[in-house]
């Protein structure tokens, strides 16, 4: 299994592309930032380490690569409403692929929930337009709000942190959650998976997201059209990965990201793919994990582990289980980071699994059953 930048090559320095590189510059935006990430850090509800909530687990473990380049993001009551939330995994890939998944970690949800209180300031605090069943002008305007956050986000990237982000980037899937409606944002290839019961009770994966690779023939044409390149290295020849015009490198594994600068005029965007899905009560939990997890684990299998798991520990559990998978059966590769948010759509019943692979409650009455 390939890792997210070929190590075929690195990519070009950015001192050859008109990017301020002066360190000065650099130790003043850290400096800066360490005082606003510790204030965000205090805020309430708000998560970014391994914990849970009684709606939510989650979880990430460092892989066998070197830093631990995954973040993720847990922010109930978001926005300060109630029954908001947003959550997400960032999976960052570079020499400074770290550095990018936390800042947009940060910032990314405060452009959002700088745009959606201002929407709503203008109706007067009326949370109509995101809690009713109007789909189209639902995803309509999320879809906005998100578009709008990707651009400034990218923008703040390239602006401030050019060196690090030039040849480095990250991964972002991301979620809102306000009442019963799901708005679910991609960019890369990182993934969304709601576990929902169908007719006969049966838990059953439904993935929400597209992985977002270069070789997709929407993707593949508009990389062609910029005059990047798309092909796979002939030791892993199912990888397909994103190359310059004229360079082997830097050979990403993805068609959209933020920061990398480096392939942005080259058919990589930061466009996030958005989707929506209002809940219903068949609908149980929802998955966001970073590809270390989905490169060894089916849908299925994710969904069946965090069902048959403590919720307190379902991602710490799910993780776990990737983990044994990767040797298992990619035992001559190394270790990918592995991160998940699972959060959950009702009240904890303190269910435990049954010897037949169910659900099963404390009065010994099986709630559901998974396959």
């Amino acid at each position: 299994m390939g890792s997210c930048l070929s190590g075929a090559s690195s990519a070009p320095s950015p001192q050859t592309n008109n990017y301020d590189s002066s360190s000065g510059s650099s130790s003043r935006n850290y400096s800066r930032d360490s005082s606003a990430e510790m204030r965000l850090h205090r805020v309430p509800g708000r998560v970014f380490l391994n914990g849970s909530s009684p709606f939510a687990s989650l979880f990430g473990r460092q892989g066998g690569k070197g830093v631990n380049q995954d973040a993720m993001l847990l922010w109930e009551t978001f926005g300060n409403v109630e029954d908001s939330v947003f959550c997400g995994v960032f999976d960052g890939h570079g020499p400074h692929g770290h550095v990018v998944a936390k800042k947009v970690r940060d910032c990314f949800p405060l452009k959002i929930m700088e745009e959606w209180n201002s929407r709503r300031g203008d109706d007067g605090g009326n949370d109509d337009k995101t809690n009713n069943n109007n789909k189209d002008g639902v995803l309509k305007m999320m879809r906005e709000l998100f578009l709008m956050a990707s651009k400034f986000v990218d923008k703040e990237l390239k602006l401030h942190y050019a060196m690090e982000s030039f040849g480095s980037g990250t991964t972002a899937v991301t979620l809102f959650k306000k009442g019963q409606e799901l708005v679910i944002a991609n960019i890369g290839d990182s993934r969304a998976v709601l576990a929902t019961l169908d007719s006969n009770g049966s838990l059953k994966p439904h993935q929400l997201t597209t992985d977002l690779k270069p070789d997709l023939p929407k993707e593949l044409e508009r990389i062609r059209i910029c005059k990047g390149r798309v092909f796979a290295l002939n030791n892993e020849s199912d990888v397909a990965r994103l190359w310059l015009p004229k360079v082997d490198s830097p050979g990403l594994a993805m068609s959209r990201a933020f920061g990398d600068f480096c392939l942005k005029n080259y058919g990589l965007i930061s466009v996030p793919e958005v989707a929506y899905h209002r809940l219903n009560n068949q609908d149980q939990f929802i998955v966001l994990a970073t590809d270390g997890i989905w490169d060894v684990l089916s849908n299925k299998e994710v969904v069946n582990i965090v069902a048959s798991a403590p919720r307190a520990s379902a991602a710490k559990q799910l993780v776990e289980s990737a983990v044994q998978a990767w040797k298992t059966r990619l035992p001559t590769s190394k270790l990918d980071d592995c991160s998940a948010v699972c959060l959950f759509f009702h009240p904890n019943t303190n269910n435990t699994p049954n010897k037949n692979g169910g659900i099963e409650s404390h009065d010994g009455k099986t709630k559901q059953r998974h396959q």
